[in-house]
């Protein structure tokens, strides 16, 4: 993670290595989240968030990836703070999924 600088940052050598952090990839907008099994919404609590910003998922376990067709976030359910996950009810507990939510 990057360390996330104040806006009244003086010290140069701080300021230095978090831009040289990003430069390599290092960033604060990524995550994990498990969909809620029997459920048909997931609630993601992600201090990045805002209404904004596009949230990506990406399946990481096989559960995950056949919940892919049933499983999407709409424009209006991206929020300060926290996104809301659609999908289809199931009793799996390993839909584990990888998020970046960027811009905004």
């Amino acid at each position: 993670m990057v360390k996330q600088l104040q806006p009244r940052e003086r010290n140069i050598q701080e300021i230095v290595d978090t831009v040289r952090e990003v430069a390599v990839g290092r960033q604060d907008s990524i995550g994990d989240v498990t969909l809620r099994a029997g459920q048909t919404t997931t609630v993601v609590p992600f201090q990045n968030c805002s209404k904004d910003c596009r949230v990506f998922l990406f399946p990481q376990t096989a559960n995950a990836a056949g919940a892919v067709a049933t499983t999407y976030i709409l424009r209006a359910d991206i929020i300060q703070r926290q996104f809301t996950i659609t999908h289809a009810s199931a009793g799996s507990t390993d839909r584990t999924f990888s998020f970046v939510a960027i811009g905004g």
